[in-house]
């Protein structure tokens, strides 16, 4: 059994801006990351495959292969913060938690669902994360296919 979040009465759904927030922040870590894997692949192009330099990144098995890593990297870093404690480190910053409708933390086939739907949600002019702007409940399309909602955490007491 999943866990279950405490203070489920003190959230709140989040907005665009918010969500906007984090996704920026996550995107310079999932960058930081890509480029650690893209070094890597030239690496290992270069020193165990024997490529030349001037062929490094030619061929459709490089540039595919790189493609399906970057990939998985990308989904596998928000897998993994969305499923032990419903938060990225761009969430920690802007006190945002993704859950389920009943206040549970996420499993990996919701965190699956949420990766390739938030993914594709960009390729319609952002139209897929901008559907909270429309929805009464402010969830974007990742949200409404995973079974999920993304809320804000109130803030610390004094």
């Amino acid at each position: 059994m999943s866990r279950r979040f405490d203070r489920l009465d003190d959230v709140w759904p989040a907005g665009l801006g918010r969500r906007l927030g984090a996704m920026l922040y996550d995107a310079l870590l999932v960058l930081a990351l890509w480029i650690v894997i893209g070094a890597a692949h030239v690496a290992v192009s270069r020193l165990l495959l024997g490529i030349p330099p001037e062929r490094v990144g030619l061929g459709a098995g490089q540039v595919w292969s790189l493609r399906v890593l970057l990939a998985i990297a990308a989904c596998l870093f928000f897998t993994y913060f969305w499923t032990r404690g419903g938060m990225t480190l761009g969430m920690q910053a802007w006190r945002l938690r993704v859950q389920t409708l009943d206040g549970h933390a996420i499993d990996r086939r919701q965190s699956l669902v949420r990766c390739l739907v938030g993914a594709l949600g960009w390729l319609p002019l952002g139209l897929g994360h901008l559907w909270v702007l429309f929805d009464g409940e402010r969830r974007s399309w990742a949200d409404l296919a995973s079974g999920t909602r993304l809320v804000v955490l109130p803030g610390k007491r004094r």
